[in-house]
């Protein structure tokens, strides 16, 4: 294992007065403090890493080996001060794609800005291997950019309706809900649907449920399960509404109910796919 000095952060003992008198019995644990106070200026980019900042106290108490418990923290540290020398790239990313609407409102010429800053992102990560890091997916990630959108539909390179054309539909937030353990993988979708004047516009949160397994080092496969419907704001005492999923003899060719993507940089706030229909997608942790 690799030395600790050569880590931003220090181990030094804590020795704490025993509280049933003032002699000069100690208990002793073990804390993680920064070597230079100067980069402890650094916030960790995720609640995980947060999290895990703190050395536990307990685990001295508990009789759980200091050093085998700081191998876990030691490790996030390094991986926090790599993603901070990325950080500049991921601000250039994210400053392309501000402002376009989740890509509904991407021009030719944004699309080529967005797909450049994203390469230069992904050349500095390097590749990835979810297989020995599958638990970067875990969580619940949103959307901020999508090429697909620049289409004008829900369904961005596949088919879909409209958005504010024929109908009176305004797409609102996007996620991408990842469960690891049990292989959800689901897409939800906040909707707002027009509504005949002096009624007020509906909204609704559709949520395409999907199973996921993983292809080779950092492709991923999604087969379509069923989509689940559901009213909010004024009308949300109403019963979600389940659409199962379409049985494979009636499917239209088009729409297989399954699709694949390439995870081409993933870090613990930001993660960047490209579909199997050549769709740049941005996210960023919720």
């Amino acid at each position: 294992m690799a030395s600790l000095t050569c880590l931003p952060y220090t181990l030094l003992p804590i020795v704490s007065p025993s509280s049933s008198s003032t002699s000069s019995s100690c208990s002793a644990a073990t804390c993680l403090v920064p070597s230079n106070p100067k980069r402890c200026r650094v916030g960790l980019q995720s609640s995980r890493s947060r999290q895990r900042f703190g050395l536990s106290i307990r685990a001295a108490v508990d009789g759980v080996s200091a050093v085998d418990e700081v191998s876990g923290y030691a490790k996030d540290a390094v991986d926090d001060v790599t993603s901070l020398g990325r950080s500049p790239l991921k601000l250039k990313l994210l400053s392309a794609v501000a402002g376009l609407n989740k890509g509904l409102a991407a021009s030719e010429d944004d699309l080529q800005k967005a797909d450049a800053a994203a390469k230069e992102l992904e050349a500095a990560g390097g590749p990835v291997d979810l297989s020995t890091d599958i638990d970067k997916l875990q969580g619940r990630w949103k959307l901020v950019y999508s090429s697909a959108y620049s289409s004008r539909t829900l369904g961005g390179s596949r088919p879909g309706p409209p958005i504010g054309r024929l109908l009176p539909i305004t797409l609102g937030q996007v996620f991408q809900r990842i469960d690891i353990l049990s292989k959800d993988f689901d897409n939800i979708v906040e909707l707002q649907l027009g509504a005949p004047w002096p009624l007020p516009p509906i909204e609704v949160t559709a949520t395409l449920a999907h199973k996921f397994e993983l292809i080779g080092s950092a492709r991923v496969k999604i087969v379509f399960d069923k989509t689940t419907v559901k009213t909010t704001g004024s009308l949300s005492q109403l019963p979600p509404l389940e659409i199962p999923r379409i049985p494979d003899g009636l499917r239209p060719s088009s729409n297989t109910g399954s699709g694949e993507f390439e995870v081409t940089y993933v870090d613990a706030d930001t993660r960047i796919t490209r579909g199997d229909r050549d769709e740049l997608r941005v996210f960023v942790i919720a």
